[in-house]
């Protein structure tokens, strides 16, 4: 029997030591049913999880995936554990079984490059993004290799990848009651901690080592780290720039907070202003910005990718499912 997939190409791939990034996986033809494409997922599992390693990232596109629900089931036949979205910044709202919306803040606003939930101790290690809508025009998710960020950086600013090695990073944010959807970080401190309890919000508070300080107005100012800004990806012996500095100076902005109050060096020390647009540079460079395509699945490995959101004209409708 053929294969019932096989290894495509598309003009935006980059090769990083002649590997393709991200690898993108299509069908033989006819296209198969979505049962089938669940099927071959589950016996093709040894052969997809070794791609994800080599590539960190895994587009899947060109299959039947119709619907949130088809979404489920694929991302249900890869066995991966779910982890509960507790402590990150985005609005979103749950879809179905283990899918929600990926970050609603608003079309015209792009969401910076970050690892996801890189702020926090408990963070997935796969990601699953779906197209449902495609984008009218832009609001592509561009996603670049977290180690060769780290090489640019070190090369071009030694000692401040030193500092950051030494020190780790501190995130500061102020949090509303309730969800601000107006807000790329606008997620409430009740949907934060899944919770309406504030007894219960300090406890998973403190069980991600975060500080909670409540706020006249009825919100929260959490405070986490200092945390590692570079971490070490055992399964591939290197170090990756596994932080959400960027996004935390350069888009953790609304009524509450500014930006580059919301993340320092672990001794509290200011960030220079000029090194973190530097790097936000190389990340503009490094990345590879696909454009979605209606049914487009694509599996990031969280250790290995960067990813962020480019502004878009809606409609628009991507979803995601997050994977220990």
């Amino acid at each position: 029997m053929a294969e019932p997939f096989v290894e495509t190409r598309i003009p935006q791939q980059k090769l990083y030591e002649s590997k393709p990034f991200p690898a993108v996986i299509s069908p033989s033809l006819p296209a198969p049913s979505l049962p089938l494409f669940t099927q071959t997922i589950t016996t093709h599992k040894p052969y997809l999880d070794s791609l994800l390693h080599r590539s960190g990232a895994v587009l899947f596109r060109g299959f039947p995936v119709n619907s949130a629900t088809d979404f489920n089931d694929v991302v249900e036949a890869f066995g991966f554990d779910e982890l509960p979205y507790v402590g990150g910044a985005a609005p979103r709202t749950s879809v179905v079984g283990r899918v929600f919306t990926a970050n609603e803040s608003p079309p015209d606003q792009k969401i910076p490059f970050h690892h996801e939930m890189a702020q926090v101790p408990e963070f997935p290690s796969k990601l699953f993004f779906y197209c449902e809508v495609e984008p009218n025009s832009g609001g592509e998710t561009p996603i670049v290799l977290s180690h060769v960020v780290y090489e640019r950086m070190k090369e071009k600013h030694p000692e401040f990848v030193q500092r950051l090695e030494e020190h780790g990073l501190v995130y500061v944010r102020v949090l509303g009651e309730d969800d601000d959807p107006s807000s790329p970080i606008g997620r409430g401190w009740k949907s934060t901690f899944l919770t309406h309890d504030k007894n219960v919000a300090e406890e998973r508070a403190a069980k991600l080592g975060m500080k909670l300080e409540w706020t006249e107005e009825g919100g929260a100012k959490t405070i986490m780290g200092p945390i590692p800004a570079i971490k070490f990806d055992k399964s591939r012996n290197r170090k990756v720039w596994f932080n959400s500095m960027v996004a935390a100076y350069t888009g953790w902005e609304d009524k509450r907070n500014e930006p580059r109050k919301a993340v320092t060096f672990g001794n509290v020390e200011p960030l220079p202003e000029d090194i973190v647009h530097d790097c936000l540079r190389i990340l503009e460079e490094e990345c590879v910005a696909v454009p979605w395509q209606r049914g487009d699945v694509l599996l990031i490995d969280n250790w290995a990718v960067l990813h962020s959101r480019r502004p878009f004209v809606p409609p628009r409708r991507v979803l995601a499912s997050l994977c220990k």
